[in-house]
């Protein structure tokens, strides 16, 4: 699974970082920080769980 961070659309909730920290990380001002696009299948549940909950649909989950 890989994912694709929209950082137009971020508004730095936190979401992803809380959900998934392991997968995502905050810059100085909060927003999304994607550590790897490629996501272990360790952390496919979080990243899922992220993504789904960002309130601006930021993050898209990218099935291959």
């Amino acid at each position: 699974m890989k994912l694709a961070v929209d950082l137009g659309r971020c508004t730095g909730h936190g979401r992803c970082y809380t959900l998934a920290p392991k997968v995502f990380d905050a810059d100085d001002e909060g927003h999304c920080v994607l550590l790897a696009a490629e996501v272990p299948a360790a952390h496919e549940r979080e990243a899922r769980s992220a993504a789904v909950n960002c309130p601006e649909d930021a993050i898209a989950i990218i099935e291959e």
